[in-house]
């Protein structure tokens, strides 16, 4: 399931936007946004629609559960 993350930097008016095809991806796009100070405007996906931070942080884990293990 593919992700997009809408967001606007600091210093920027515009909304820009990301793409990542996982949910632990975007996890990862979102944390880093976090970081540098970009306010994450929204967060969605084609089969889940318009989500919270908490409910990709879900969809994340139960990827991770879904993932076969590498040994």
């Amino acid at each position: 399931m593919s992700y997009t993350i809408g967001f606007q930097a600091k210093n920027n008016a515009s909304i820009l936007a990301t793409e990542a095809p996982t949910a632990n991806q975007a996890v990862a796009i979102v944390a880093a946004l976090r970081q540098s100070a970009d306010e994450i405007k929204f967060i969605r996906s084609p089969q889940e629609g318009d989500m919270g931070i908490e409910m990709l942080l879900l969809l994340a884990k139960e990827e991770a559960e879904e993932m076969p293990r590498r040994v």
